[in-house]
């Protein structure tokens, strides 16, 4: 992957980036996403935020390369700590980490108002899909668009939303399998939900060998079990 080739995931995700956006990409690593989109001209401008010096100083070559300084700004900063109010940002874009991760991201911004709530959210959890879509439940967002893709052996689900004037309430099924994905169904959404129960099998097992009382964790997965297998049902 480069900026000139992006991954099959970060290609999906600039699908869903509105033309003319002043992008925000946090935990950018080498900018090629910012750095990719600035050389199509569909962003008009961007920052490259990154917690670690590495990357920050990786992105900050890859920028520099390209003659985009003045376009996309890398900056070394915590989670959305890198946005600032004059960079009028109007998407943010998550990738690359965990659903608890993009969560807690998330809340920080928005407790220091790094975030005000008319921007474009465009995240991709690597695991914990469930975590994201609970907190963009509580702080009344509408979940617009999804995607699940996989690539090199592991499957990714992109979860888009920005807040509307009717808040949309999600139950906890569709938190947990995502409310548009959830009326797909697609075959690798039954691929993923079908690992996601061998798993959670695997777990029940082990639970019940265990020396000590597991049974309040093992009725909880037992519940989660009945309902995976209840989605990836074949319709017929």
């Amino acid at each position: 992957m480069n900026e000139n080739q992006l991954s099959k995931r970060l290609e999906q995700v600039s699908i869903f980036i509105p033309k003319d956006s002043r992008l925000a990409d946090i935990g950018s690593d080498h900018a090629y996403l910012p750095v990719a989109l600035a050389l199509q001209g569909k962003i008009t401008y961007a920052i490259a935020g990154e917690v670690v010096t590495g990357p920050f100083e990786s992105a900050t070559k890859q920028v520099k390369k390209h003659g985009l300084q003045q376009q996309v700004l890398v900056r070394l900063a915590d989670g959305l700590d890198a946005i600032a109010a004059d960079d009028e940002i109007d998407t943010i874009t998550i990738c690359g980490m965990g659903g608890s991760l993009i969560r807690d991201i998330l809340e920080a911004g928005w407790n220091k108002q790094r975030i005000f709530g008319h921007e474009r959210l465009i995240l991709q959890p690597n695991i914990g899909e469930k975590n994201v879509r609970e907190w963009l439940t509580v702080h009344g967002y509408t979940i617009l668009a999804e995607a699940i893709l996989k690539e090199n052996q592991k499957i990714y689900e992109i979860i888009v939303a920005e807040r509307c004037q009717t808040r949309q309430a999600y139950s906890q099924k569709e938190q947990r399998f995502g409310p548009i994905l959830l009326k797909e169904r697609t075959e690798l959404f039954k691929e993923k939900w079908h690992s996601e129960l061998i798993q959670r099998e695997t777990i029940v097992a082990q639970l019940q060998k265990s020396e000590h009382n597991q049974e309040l964790r093992i009725q909880a997965l037992k519940k989660e079990i009945a309902e995976i297998k209840e989605i990836i049902a074949d319709d017929n």
